[in-house]
């Protein structure tokens, strides 16, 4: 159901319903429908008073591009949101993105106008030849105080590009994309049908709006005459607290929020006596958050959905222990070899998708990728298997490393560690070998600052303090050891899929959103930075 629409209706027949809602305030239907005549109108004015606006990538069709980059969730929902209803685009850019990424793709999309705090960016952009206009949300905020009101939100054209989204920003440029309004409709009828959304469900989606997730979470909510419960910071205690006392029923959120959630839980689990529902984004979600939040609360639902920003919603894994996907009615998929050949079930290769909520392509100007073949069938390189009529990911093409001739996925190797009793956080990486190129190598994150490991190394000597550390070193008494270590991989991994080397340290790095960094990860270990068992 288009989000305009059930807006307007939610704001005629229940008026108070909450819409969005966060630490900096709350807006329900008919304060949003109210609040966004001002938002269009300062967005409005402030692309017509540039002398010459930076021209919108051609794929908009001339629709003006206005970004927000603000660590506020609330304010760059309630924009977002405000802006759906009218002739725009709008795009949620990462203000933790290095600035040379954030540039790169305003410029490159030509943003017209940018929302956000970061002192460093404007200039920056002007000395990009940038022609666009820098407000920062105070400013934003003093505007719309003053503001005529715009005409109220009319529900726009099926075709019309409706969102700019990007592609990870973490390690390269960005790749940017669009989404049609149409394809956001399609999107919503997936998950309506699957995740369960529902009018007048509190859905408490915490996290920057960058995310995709959580800004899909959003649009979903307002979809479907829902309320996005929003919020900047993962703590346990404001997590339990809002959860009791705005009657969230569902909770969309990456991983490393269901860890939060499971400790909230053990410290107060009344709190979350009227939580029904966890929906988490990136399938094969470890066993250990599985068990831990069954444990904690076991009359909450866990869903565990796969789905690409570039693509929609395309399946999900309910039960057992995560690995195996049912793709959603109506969604196709394909296992293909490097020719484009579907190959047999069990055989790994590159999935591809066919789903009516796919956008068309990234935009020319920030990438040449290729996103769509000519058969309308699509990939962002994501490596899987078909196994009985079902889906199992073996994770993207840069997590599948050759061995002595053998294709290993680094994702398969650290989901056969997730139930070893006393193994914390586990990131497997290929490092280079002289004889085979390339050897698995899994890296364990060490589980406290306890003093001296009483771990040895290879050399029989002891370990100490880790290389360059800036925090105590580890006692890892409670950590298997090698041995250990070695035997469960045996018992459970086909041979050439066995790490071949083991390393400790102090702290494996993630992103922002609690995801581990591999590449980071690897570097750390070829820098010396981890203790070799």
């Amino acid at each position: 159901m288009p989000i305009t629409r059930t807006v307007l209706f939610t704001a005629a027949h229940e008026p108070s319903q909450p819409a969005i809602v966060g630490p900096e305030g709350a807006l329900d239907y008919a304060g949003l429908v109210e609040d966004s005549r001002r938002v269009f109108a300062v967005v409005d004015a402030a692309h017509r008073a540039q002398d010459a606006p930076p021209p919108p990538a051609p794929e908009t069709r001339g629709i003006p591009i206005t970004a927000v980059s603000t660590s506020s969730a609330f304010h760059a929902a309630r924009i977002v949101a405000g802006l759906a209803g009218y002739r725009a685009v709008s795009a949620t850019i990462d203000p933790n993105w290095p600035l040379s990424h954030r540039v790169h793709v305003v410029v490159a999309a030509g943003i017209g106008l940018v929302i956000g705090d970061d002192p460093a960016l404007a200039p920056a952009l002007r000395d990009a030849g940038w022609t666009g206009t820098v407000l920062s949300l105070s400013e934003f905020r003093d505007r719309e105080a003053t503001a005529a009101p715009a005409d109220p939100p009319t529900v726009r054209e099926a075709d019309e590009a409706f969102l700019l989204l990007f592609s990870s920003g973490t390690t390269s440029d960005p790749k940017a994309f669009l989404k049609t309004r149409r394809q956001y409709r399609e999107n919503v009828a997936v998950s309506s049908a699957h995740l369960e959304p529902r009018p007048g469900v509190e859905t408490l989606a915490p996290g920057p709006l960058s995310y995709s997730l959580t800004l899909y979470a959003v649009i979903e909510c307002l979809a479907t005459g829902g309320g996005a419960h929003l919020a900047d910071r993962f703590d346990a205690a404001g997590l339990a607290q809002r959860v009791a006392a705005e009657g969230i029923t569902r909770i969309v959120a990456v991983p490393a929020v269901v860890q939060v959630l499971i400790d909230g839980a053990r410290r107060d689990p009344h709190a979350f006596a009227g939580l029904d529902l966890v929906v988490t984004g990136g399938a094969n979600l470890p066993a250990a958050l599985r068990d831990g939040l069954a444990a904690a609360l076991p009359h909450v639902r866990l869903i565990s959905y796969y789905g690409a920003a570039e693509i929609g919603f395309i399946g999900d894994s309910r039960g057992g222990d995560g690995t195996l996907l049912d793709v959603y009615d109506g969604i196709g998929a394909e296992i293909r070899d490097d020719e484009g050949h579907v190959v047999p079930d069990g055989e790994l290769g590159t999935l591809w998708i066919r789903a009516a909520a796919c956008s068309d392509g990234y935009l020319a100007a920030t990438t040449d990728a290729v996103l769509r073949g000519s058969d309308g069938w699509a990939t962002v390189h994501d490596m899987g298997r078909g196994v009985h009529g079902r889906l199992q990911l073996a994770g993207r093409a840069g997590d599948i490393v050759a061995t002595g001739g053998h294709k290993v996925s680094l994702p398969e190797v650290e989901r056969a560690f997730d139930a070893m009793p006393g193994l914390g956080t586990v990131c497997a990486v290929a490092l280079p070998d002289p004889r085979l190129g390339s050897v698995v190598a899994l890296v364990i994150e060490a589980p406290r600052p306890l003093g001296r490991s009483s771990l040895a190394r290879e050399d029989g000597s002891a370990p100490g303090a880790l290389p360059n550390a800036s925090s105590p070193p580890h006692a890892v008494s409670d950590t298997p050891t090698k041995a250990d270590l070695q035997a469960w991989a045996r018992e459970r991994l086909a041979p050439q899929f066995v790490p071949r080397r083991w390393y400790l340290l102090d702290r494996i790095p993630r992103t922002a959103g609690g995801k581990i960094r591999r590449p980071a990860t690897s570097a750390l270990i070829e820098q010396g930075e981890g203790i070799r068992l």
